[in-house]
């Protein structure tokens, strides 16, 4: 996993803290309260739950202020953190390019117990197989 910082809403956090022994799931998506993205969040939000229950964590990461990730968690009972990538630092690190060449990426990566990424999806419009896929994934690695 690619060792960056970035803002959450107590301060700074280093990625590779918040890995889990059932894993984490880190999805780059483009903006808060946009429509594909908050399907997208509240699907991760609605199976979150499964994700605990496998010993692995969810993370939303987009440009966003801190402040509009918390009115966005809010608004929609977002459990799980939502951390600010301003100036793209962690996209590059991961190798999250641009749709079209001006639309953020959307991409999501399961990463197991140790930080190792054990899977990539990168689609704009897919946003119900982000959470699918990387569920899939997570449950693969606890019975492994």
């Amino acid at each position: 996993m690619p060792k960056v910082t970035l803002r959450g809403s107590d301060g700074p956090v280093q990625l590779t803290d918040l890995v889990r022994p059932g894993g984490l799931v880190v999805y780059f998506y483009p903006r808060d309260d946009t429509p594909g993205c908050t399907v997208e969040s509240c699907h991760f939000r609605d199976v979150y739950e499964d994700f605990v229950g496998a010993g692995a964590d969810v993370v939303g990461i987009s440009a966003d202020s801190p402040e509009s990730h918390d009115k966005f968690k809010a608004k929609h009972r977002l459990p799980f953190r939502l951390l600010t990538d301003e100036q793209n630092a962690a996209r590059a690190a991961f190798g999250v390019g641009a749709t079209l060449g001006f639309l953020p990426g959307r991409v999501t990566f399961v990463f197991d117990g140790q930080g190792v990424c054990r899977y990539a999806f990168d689609s704009q419009l897919r946003v119900h197989a982000h959470v699918e896929r990387a569920l899939a994934e997570i449950r693969k690695l606890g019975a492994g």
